[in-house]
C-alpha cells in the first residue's frame, strides 16, 4: 500500500487535505466563498462582468413565491429546477416538456405539479444545501446542449470544468450524463469524467467511478480525440472567473448550448479531484508552477497563454 502511496506522490497526484490546506484555504478569502456557494449571488456577478449564464425564470423562496410558480414553470421547451445552494447535483430537476398532465423529466420519468412542489419545499428547507441551512430554489433556461457530444452522452447535458488557480486554467475535464447518473453529468451519480487538453481542447482518457474506460458506457461510442467546441471562448470565460470572484482556486463549470454557444453554469470553491484519473496526470506540479507565474497584474488573456504553455509543458501520467 505504501509503494502505491509513493508512486502517487511522485507522478504528482494530491489527495483532499492538500487540495484543502495547499490551495483552496490558502487562496480563497472566507469572504469570498458566498460568491460561489450561492448560484443567485453567481448569476449577478456573470452578468455584471458580461459572462453569459442559463436565464433565470425566478427564484421562490417562500410559501409565497410557490404560488407563481405556474407562472415561472410556464416554459414549452423545459426549464431546470436547482438549489441556490446545492452541491453534487444533488436535488436538480431537469424538465424537458410539458404533458397533458405534468411534465417529462431529461431521464424520460413523468413529474406532477404536486411532486414539483414537494420537491422544491424539500430545497427550501436546506436538504440539499451546503451545512443544511434554509435555501431558495432557482427556476432557470433548460440547456438545449451542442450535438457535438450527442454520441458521448446520454439523454442529459454534458459540462466542461476547469480548475483555475491564480486566473490561470491548469486542467480540464468533460463531464458526460450516463442511465446510470440518471441523466446528470456528475461523477458522484456514475458520470463520465473525460479528460481535455487545456492547450486544444481535445478529449484524451476517461473514467468512470474512478476506473479508465475507453467508450461511453451507454452509447460505447470512443470518448478520446473529440475537439471541444469554442475552446478559446470556454479557456477566457474561466480565466475570467478569478476577476469575477476574487477566489484563486476554483472549478469553473461551463456548458455548451446549441442556440447561445458556453454558458456559465456555476463556480465551485471546492473542486473534486477525479479530474486527475480522467486525465490521468496529477495536479501538484502543474499547480506548483502555476502558484509560481500566476499574478494578478496579468490579464485574461496572459494567464491563458501561460496555461498552454504548462499544458504542453507537463507531460508526466499516473502510473496504470
Amino acid at each position: 500500500m505504501f509503494g502505491a502511496i509513493k508512486a502517487l506522490r511522485r507522478n504528482g497526484v494530491i489527495g483532499i487535505n492538500e487540495r484543502n490546506i495547499r490551495y483552496v484555504n490558502a487562496l480563497n478569502a472566507r469572504r469570498s466563498l458566498v460568491t460561489v456557494d450561492d448560484k443567485c449571488i453567481t448569476k449577478q456577478l456573470a452578468q455584471d462582468f458580461d459572462i453569459p449564464t442559463p436565464d433565470l425564470y425566478g427564484v421562490v423562496r417562500d410559501a409565497r413565491d410557490m404560488k407563481k410558480l405556474p407562472e415561472m414553470i410556464a416554459h414549452p421547451d423545459g426549464f431546470v429546477v436547482k438549489p441556490a445552494q446545492g452541491s453534487q447535483g444533488k436535488g436538480i430537476i431537469v424538465i424537458d416538456s410539458p404533458l397533458k398532465h405534468g411534465w417529462r423529466l431529461s431521464s424520460g420519468r413523468r413529474i406532477d405539479l404536486g411532486a414539483m412542489q414537494f420537491q422544491i419545499n424539500n430545497i427550501l428547507s436546506g436538504m440539499y444545501s451546503l451545512g443544511g441551512q434554509p435555501d431558495k430554489a432557482l427556476i432557470e433556461y433548460r440547456v438545449k446542449f451542442d450535438d457535438v457530444f450527442g454520441k458521448i452522452s446520454f439523454k442529459g447535458v454534458p459540462d466542461i470544468r476547469v480548475i483555475v488557480l491564480k486566473g490561470i486554467p491548469v486542467f480540464a475535464m468533460l463531464r458526460l450524463p450516463t442511465a446510470a447518473s440518471d441523466g446528470k453529468a456528475n461523477l458522484h451519480r456514475g458520470g463520465v469524467g473525460v479528460g481535455v487538453d487545456i492547450a486544444t481542447g481535445e478529449t484524451r482518457q476517461a473514467m468512470q467511478y474512478d476506473a479508465l474506460i475507453e467508450v461511453h458506457p451507454d452509447t460505447a461510442h470512443p470518448l478520446e480525440g473529440i475537439h471541444t467546441p469554442y475552446w478559446d471562448e470556454i479557456l477566457m470565460m474561466a480565466a475570467r472567473s478569478y476577476e469575477m470572484t476574487g477566489l484563486g482556486y476554483v472549478g469553473v463549470d461551463i456548458v455548451l448550448d446549441r442556440d447561445k454557444g458556453p454558458l456559465l453554469l456555476e463556480l465551485n470553491a471546492r473542486p473534486g479531484i477525479s479530474i486527475q484519473i480522467a486525465n490521468r496526470r496529477g495536479l501538484r506540479f502543474v499547480l506548483e508552477k502555476a502558484m509560481v507565474l500566476g499574478d494578478e497584474k496579468h490579464s485574461a488573456e496572459k494567464r491563458i497563454e501561460i496555461a498552454r504553455t504548462l499544458a504542453f509543458d507537463q507531460e508526466i501520467e499516473i502510473a496504470s
